[in-house]
């Protein structure tokens, strides 16, 4: 048992270290621009917060990758909510959405999370 035990931590300390044995890691640069919050729909009593991620993926050796966007919704008669989306950056810009309601905004965004990349030669 004791020596299944070992063997258990060392593959895990082996997966754990595997990344750095693949070569080094890069992170693209992202930058969020052009932010807009359609009209109301009718039907729904929906809108949409719509947002360009630019992506600098000069480092990298892939063009597309995972990365997380941090919002602090505001709600006309409710508390602040804060949450994390996740989304694909795609050199060189992609775009990105969210649905609210009619009452609720975005207050404040941010790019957290991004996913590293191999790094270009």
């Amino acid at each position: 048992m004791r020596q299944f035990l070992t063997a258990s931590l060392l593959a895990i300390a082996a997966a754990t270290e595997m990344p750095e044995a693949a070569g080094p890691t890069c992170k693209p640069k992202l930058t969020v621009t052009d932010i807009r919050l359609s009209d109301v729909q009718r039907e729904t009593q929906e809108r949409r917060w719509t947002a360009t991620v630019s992506a600098d993926a000069s480092r990298c050796a892939t063009t597309a990758g995972y990365f997380d966007l941090g919002v602090l919704r505001q709600k006309e008669n409710g508390v602040e909510l804060q949450f994390r989306e996740q989304f694909v950056w795609s050199a060189p810009a992609v775009m990105i959405g969210i649905d609210f309601w009619a009452d609720e905004a975005v207050e404040d965004h941010w790019i957290d999370g991004v996913q590293a990349c191999p790094c270009a030669k």
